[in-house]
Order: structure tokens, then C-alpha cells, then sequence
């Protein structure tokens, strides 16, 4: 299994899902113009994370703005993690938000009453 990396363009998020580590993270601005295409092969790649036999996965979301058709692809990850997590494995989300924006800090806090999986939440300064 290998590190999938995605670069971020001015309307899509950075992603780095690493193999080795289990460390994850999606950050930046998403709004693909196809975002199901977008999300894809990060679908993908968590459910042969699964399958590989690794033991624990930590997925960091640091989103600065997602539209609305990002939303339901970003619940598609988290359910992945899910299921992840329902294998047996160590599966755990990092919600960070920057301090003053109370809409993405309200959006974590309605994914992880979504999904059953460990979730934290974290505000930070840029």
C-alpha cells in the first residue's frame, strides 16, 4: 500500500493519507468542480487501509471552507473511518477550525454526531 498525495489548488484541499504511519489529513479549501471524482480515490484508499491488516488510522481535517456538495463526500471519508473503526481497528478524527469561525467549529461538531467514531476538536490562530 502506498502514501496517496494529492496537491491543493486554489478550489481543492491538500491530502496526504500515509501508509506507513496511519496519519491522515485533509486540509484547505473544498470545492472541486467534480467532488466525487475529487474523493474518490480517498475513499479508496481508506477501505484498502482495512483490508491491509494496519492497526490504526488518525484522519486531521483542517478546512477552511467545503461546499455543500464537499459535505457529503467529507461524511463518505468519515464513514470509511467508520467502518475502519468497526473492523476492529484504531480509527480516531481531528477537527480543527481556526478560532473565530464558529461555522466550521458547529460543522465538527455535527459530523462527529454523525458518525460513531473517537472524534477531537481543536481551535487554532493563523
Amino acid at each position: 500500500m502506498e502514501t496517496l498525495r494529492i496537491e491543493p489548488t486554489d478550489d481543492s484541499p491538500l491530502v496526504i493519507l500515509d501508509a506507513e504511519t496511519g496519519h491522515c489529513e485533509i486540509s484547505g479549501k473544498s470545492l472541486p468542480e467534480d467532488v466525487v471524482a475529487f474523493y474518490q480515490p480517498v475513499i479508496g484508499w481508506l477501505n484498502d487501509f482495512e483490508k491491509a491488516g494496519r492497526e490504526q488510522v488518525d484522519l486531521t481535517f483542517r478546512l477552511l471552507y467545503f461546499n455543500t456538495a464537499s459535505s457529503k463526500q467529507l461524511l463518505d471519508v468519515m464513514m470509511a473511518l467508520e467502518d475502519i473503526a468497526a473492523a476492529g481497528k484504531k480509527a480516531l478524527i481531528k477537527w480543527y477550525s481556526v478560532e473565530e469561525d464558529e461555522e466550521m467549529q458547529e460543522a465538527g461538531q455535527e459530523y462527529a454526531e454523525m458518525v460513531d467514531i473517537p472524534f477531537e476538536h481543536f481551535t487554532y490562530t493563523p
